[in-house]
């Protein structure tokens, strides 16, 4: 079984210029957990998903440091912080949305896709041909397909 026999053809997405509080509506709306962000073209670009978002309801946690000479040294990681508060003051998907997407083409086997699930802790893949989204594959399609196939 490849992805293209089990991908959900029909595809809600985002653009990069759409509102946050937009695509909360869409999630909620059609009770998914995340979306592919496209541009005009069709070409992924990226994934904004519950936990993108969720950031926002946080409390932004400012990592410790100390001064010495008149200079701050902090005693934790920056990068992550960074990433965060840029989530936490997005207003735009492309400003929440994560660029490193893992996607798969239609004729990649669905047990490679499984295997990229696992590894990569997440919930769905895009397929794309030539860059293009074409489809998409959650662990329900998957489910799906293996009650499909047994019964």
């Amino acid at each position: 079984m490849l992805a293209k026999d089990i991908m959900t053809r029909e595809v809600i997405s985002a653009g990069p210029n759409d509102r946050i509080e937009d695509v909360v509506k869409i999630l909620i709306d059609n009770k998914i957990s995340g979306l592919p962000v496209v541009d005009g073209e069709g070409r992924l670009l990226g994934v904004v998903t519950e936990k993108d978002l969720i950031i926002k309801a946080a409390d932004l946690k400012v990592p410790f440091y100390i001064t010495l000479f008149d200079s701050i040294i902090y005693l934790q990681n920056t990068i992550r912080f960074n990433e965060e508060l840029k989530k936490y003051t997005a207003t735009l998907v492309k400003e929440a949305m994560s660029k490193k997407v893992v996607a798969v083409e239609e004729d990649t086997p669905v047990s490679k896709i499984v295997e990229i699930m696992q590894d990569e802790e997440i919930n769905r893949v895009p397929v794309v041909r030539h860059g293009k989204l074409v489809g998409i594959i959650t662990r329900n399609d998957i489910l799906k397909a293996l009650v499909k196939s047994n019964g």
